[in-house]
């Protein structure tokens, strides 16, 4: 035991829960909409994106945020030279912005897909198309993560 009261196996187990704590914290900030408004710059600078085309089907109210359905929907007729390229999916609410990215070719025949994702908390799930023709098309919706399912 040293003068302080402390032994040397209760400094360690101190100093390893200190260190575990400061590499875990960074993982539970959650992102905000200036971290999906950066992830948006990353991938297109400032190109800018039009309203439309893009049906996306999520839930008003989640009873449980770790099974959230979400349906994409972009309307195109897939041919060589007009198809959506890829659709990427970003919540300001989660802890990484970006929840995944769909790539899509004119042999998809279709640029529909669907997912069940992981909600933090109560936040919009923004939905940006990319055009082979390098056009930008964007739909955001909201979803309120209720906890035990009450729906309030």
């Amino acid at each position: 035991m040293t003068s302080a009261g402390i032994t040397r196996r209760q400094a360690i187990g101190s100093a390893a829960i200190a260190v575990f704590a400061a590499a875990l914290a960074p993982r539970l900030a959650l992102a905000d909409e200036a971290a999906v408004a950066a992830e948006l710059k990353k991938l297109y600078a400032d190109k800018p994106m039009t309203e439309g085309r893009i049906k996306l089907d999520v839930p008003q109210i989640a009873e449980n945020g770790l099974v959230v359905p979400l349906n994409v929907d972009v309307e195109s007729p897939m041919t060589a030279a007009d198809h959506v390229k890829a659709v990427h999916v970003f919540a300001d609410g989660n802890p990484l912005p970006q929840i995944l990215t769909y790539r899509f070719t004119p042999e998809s025949g279709k640029a529909s897909a669907s997912i069940r994702m992981r909600l933090a908390q109560t936040q919009t799930i923004v939905c940006v198309a990319e055009m082979s023709d390098g056009k930008l098309y964007s739909a955001k919706a909201g979803v309120k993560v209720t906890i035990g399912g009450c729906g309030g």
